[in-house]
């Protein structure tokens, strides 16, 4: 079985694969400060009853990159493949410097060049809103980084006297008539309308129309309020890029 292991800031993702069958998907909490032994032990305890003997890995987080890596070779006895701008991906990064460009968009652009012969631009909800885009030369042509719904709605809290901080919820309309309509219909319906125009932008850029694909947590709620179709919804995108990534190493 492939472990596939992604490292972000929020949350640790671990995705079993067996063969071609998406079998489970853990999730715990970014720590950096949890030691590698109690990375162990989660792994002993967590995976015990599966026959894992393939490992990839990617990772935003420099403070956990090592800690991981050493902990996963440790109890699985394997040395896992490790996602950079120097693996081979399945796309042709092009950037001013390949490095700067994070694993997990990379594994995003892997799993939709895999799939698709058309220009794709992936919408990742997490810690940041990313917009990762592969034109139809299968070519990761660049990308887009905006705050986060929830990095967003921190920040109201902690640069204001006043302002709560809230869960991410509906915006039922644009005229908020309290506070948590008001911070929803910018934070939410601001987002899906930021979107809207990159897209459009990003589109025109290309020269082409793209197929958007979404994963994270929190696309459902922001595309509620866009204009754009979503063509696709994948919560395991970048597992199933991890995975086409190991395919191509192996």
């Amino acid at each position: 079985m492939l472990l596939c292991v992604d490292i972000g800031n929020t949350n640790i993702t671990f995705g079993i694969f067996d063969k071609e069958k998406f079998i489970h998907e853990f999730r715990i909490n970014s720590d950096i400060q949890k030691s590698q032994q109690e990375y162990e032990q989660y792994l002993k305890t967590t995976f015990s009853q599966y026959e894992i003997d393939k490992l990839i890995m990617a990772s935003v987080v420099d403070e956990l990159k090592d800690k991981i890596f050493s902990a996963l070779k440790e109890v699985f006895w394997i040395e896992p493949i490790v996602v950079s701008d120097k693996t081979n991906n399945g796309v042709k990064i092009i950037a001013d410097d390949t490095s700067e460009v994070g694993a997990d968009r990379i594994a995003n652009a892997s799993a939709v060049a895999r799939k698709y012969d058309k220009a794709v631009i992936v919408l990742d909800f997490g810690t940041a809103t990313t917009f990762d885009i592969v034109n139809s030369k299968k070519e990761f042509c660049g990308g887009i980084i905006i705050p986060g719904i929830k990095t967003q709605l921190h920040a109201l809290k902690t640069s204001t006297s006043k302002l709560p901080e809230y869960t991410p919820d509906k915006a039922p309309s644009v005229l908020g008539q309290n506070t948590k309509d008001a911070i929803m219909a910018g934070v939410i319906r601001g987002c899906a309308c930021a979107i809207d125009g990159l897209i459009g932008q990003c589109e025109q850029e290309l020269g082409e129309r793209a197929i958007i694909v979404a994963t994270g947590g929190l696309n459902s709620l922001i595309s509620e309020y866009m204009q754009h179709k979503i063509d696709e919804i994948n919560p395991i995108l970048t597992l199933e890029g991890l995975k086409h990534i190991y395919e191509l190493n192996s």
